[in-house]
């Protein structure tokens, strides 16, 4: 499956090429199945003997060519460079080629055994999943202009995109399927619940390390012990102060021009895009034939069913109790809308000759009998020139400064090749916006700029930081580069003692005061455990006790330690009481006294019971689709070319 196309659509790094410096991007066709699995077991069969094989992996025949995996690897290889600071060692890059390759078998192997299923994804499902692409909306609506832009963009063509997008819609039809028999009785979910719901009474009191700290100044020795061993806290990085230019899609779009035989020509040219074809919501019941030898009695059986519904049978019922078709099923065999290419040439013919409400006698396809009832008709529907005219002259649009984009990017890359030029003069060249980062920090960055990897790599480089040379042109996002040329630059240092001597004075008194603090709570709990009162306690203490009350696990206004001791031992009662001293991660020290236990409200709300049950039953279903896909791996043959990479 794939990954959102906001995330696949970002990202890009730059690479090596004559005269110009390469755009990459990164397209993961790899994500779903990832996001499923953890972990993976070794496959039922794997053949590792290849010779001068052109194929990456080979899935119980089926091969995916060492070209198309290279490929693949190329394109994710700028993120995966980002997310690692910019060096990949020998081991890590075979570690992730190894995963690529992995991913591959587990998305092959599961669409197979969805066509298998008989499961298939017709033009107008895919279609209508491009439409309601998150990425592509603006304003809650589809936008075509937007969903281009972002493929053109980022090199994918729309028939790359919508073939994998197909490959995703046929492995959730036959993982919806999974999960159905899962459930809870309502006892096994009021217990669940119970136990998630549940509060416990509890007390406490907070102790502030800096009265414990006492009045003894700390000495010299220590504040220079503390000094040497905490270098790293007083360090301050390397900067520099980076002048910049930028240049941007949404100015060059300003400036873009569009007639109307322009917009015209591209109506005519994607008039299949704006005409949606006839659609029908029709139910079936299937009646599998899995062996020839089965056909007359398996005929018999549908006809019967047919009888039945014709005798005033409940259609949805009889799907429900008797289909083979287990994605619909459960259903009532409903099969929503879709159009005549959805469906095998022979279940499409009848459906759509049928009228509305009529049930069909059993019609015969490759996987067995059919029982059809037509429930809806959609007609075929479009838009005209003049309702898409904006968006298709906000998409050429687009599309030329897109093309100029790439074209100022390339001649900018060569002029800074071939010579040393001012900034200022490319800034009028190109007409490019100026600006300037006062603290610009090896590693971090700094705003507007960021902390892009390669931009920070090319800053911090010997040209640009030593020969002060103008640095770029690094993109910084799909519609954005920049050049820069560092001003000043200031070597990394650390903070002198003399600078810091106060703050460290203060932090030591601190982790006295908060080491005091938890040896006086420690005292006080056992004073507890001997009868002693939790507001006797708490005057000896000379703090104020907060009053008991009941508390969840996610108690907002409990600190998380607090919250994790809490609920982490067995309920506690007033006869067996649970009672803990315990610092804070900011030196604070808490003392506290659980006495009781129950369960929330929420039990006595029928509807948020369902939902919530609903939602742990979802956790269930993710976990037995591991296992589904799992199983569908281990049983497939599988061939992996351990040379499929080329670097």
């Amino acid at each position: 499956m794939l990954q959102k196309i906001s995330d696949i659509l970002k990202g890009q790094g730059d690479g090596e090429g004559k005269g110009h410096k390469r755009r990459l991007v990164t397209y993961l066709i790899l994500a779903a199945l990832a996001l499923v699995f953890v972990a993976w077991g070794p496959y039922a069969v794997v053949d590792l003997s290849f010779g001068t094989s052109r194929y990456a992996v080979k899935v119980n025949g089926e091969e995916v060519p060492v070209e198309e995996i290279n490929d693949l690897w190329q394109r994710q290889l700028p993120q995966v460079m980002q997310a690692f600071g910019g060096e990949l060692s020998a081991e890590q890059r075979a570690e992730l080629q190894q995963e690529l390759l992995d991913i591959t078998v587990r998305e092959l192997a599961t669409t197979q055994h969805a066509r298998k299923l008989g499961f298939v994804v017709s033009d107008q499902e895919a279609a209508r999943a491009f439409r309601e692409e998150e990425a592509f909306q603006v304003n809650g609506q589809f936008d075509v202009e937007e969903a281009r832009l972002r493929l053109y963009n980022a090199g994918i063509t729309e028939h790359q995109y919508i073939a994998d997008l197909k490959k995703r819609l046929l492995t959730n039809k036959v993982l919806g399927t999974i999960g159905v028999s899962n459930f809870l009785t309502p006892g096994e979910a009021r217990r669940l619940l119970a136990l998630l719901d549940e509060e416990r009474q509890v007390r406490y009191l907070v102790l502030d390390p800096g009265k414990y700290a006492g009045s003894e100044p700390v000495t010299d020795e220590a504040i220079e012990e503390y000094y040497r061993s905490h270098q790293e806290d007083f360090a301050v990085p390397e900067s520099v102060r980076l002048a910049y230019a930028e240049l941007a899609l949404p100015d060059i779009a300003a400036t873009m021009v569009v007639t109307d035989e322009e917009v015209r020509a591209r109506y005519e040219m994607d008039k299949d895009t704006y005409i949606q074809p006839e659609t029908r919501q029709a139910r079936h019941i299937l009646v599998s034939v899995d062996d020839p030898a089965q056909d007359a009695g398996r005929a018999a059986q549908a006809q019967e069913l047919y009888q039945q519904i014709q005798q005033g049978a409940d259609f949805a019922a009889l799907a429900r109790e008797h289909s083979a078709d287990t994605a619909s099923a459960g259903n009532g065999g409903d099969l929503g809308w879709a159009s005549r290419d959805t469906y095998v040439q022979a279940f499409a013919d009848k459906l759509f000759s049928m009228q509305v409400g009529e049930v069909s006698e059993p019609v015969k396809t490759e996987f067995g009998y059919h029982i059809i009832k037509l429930e809806g008709i959609r007609p075929a529907s479009g838009r005209s020139f003049e309702e898409v005219r904006g968006e298709l002259f906000t998409l050429l649009r687009n599309e030329k400064a897109i093309q100029r984009f790439n074209s100022e990017q390339d001649r900018l890359q060569e002029m800074l090749e071939s010579g040393n030029p001012a900034l200022d003069t490319l800034v009028r060249e190109f007409n490019l916006r100026r600006g300037e980062v006062e603290n610009f920090e090896r590693g971090a960055g700094g705003l507007p700029l960021g902390s892009d990897v390669m931009l920070n790599r090319e800053v911090f480089s010997d040209p640009v930081l030593v020969q002060r040379r103008i640095g770029g042109p690094v993109q910084l996002a799909d519609d954005r580069l920049t050049i820069f040329q560092v001003v000043d630059h200031r070597p990394a240092t650390t903070r002198p003692l003399d600078e810091v001597r106060g703050e460290i004075a203060e932090t030591l008194r601190r982790e006295r005061g908060a080491a005091a603090a938890l040896q006086a709570a420690e005292s006080a709990r056992e004073q507890l455990g001997q009868g002693r009162s939790f507001e006797q306690v708490a005057a000896q203490l000379k703090v104020k006790a907060e009053p008991a009350r009941f508390v969840s696990r996610g108690a907002p206004d409990l600190p998380v330690e607090v919250a994790d001791a809490l609920f982490k031992g067995p309920r506690p009662t007033a006869s067996a009481p649970r009672r803990e001293a315990l610092k804070l991660e900011d030196g604070t020290v808490v003392l506290f006294e659980a006495t009781d236990s129950r369960v929330g409200a929420q039990l006595d709300i029928p509807q948020l019971v369902q939902l919530r049950t609903e939602r742990e039953l979802q956790r269930y279903t993710r976990r037995d689709i591991e296992a589904y896909i799992s199983s569908v791996v281990a049983r497939a043959k599988v061939r992996q070319n351990p040379q499929a990479f080329i670097n």
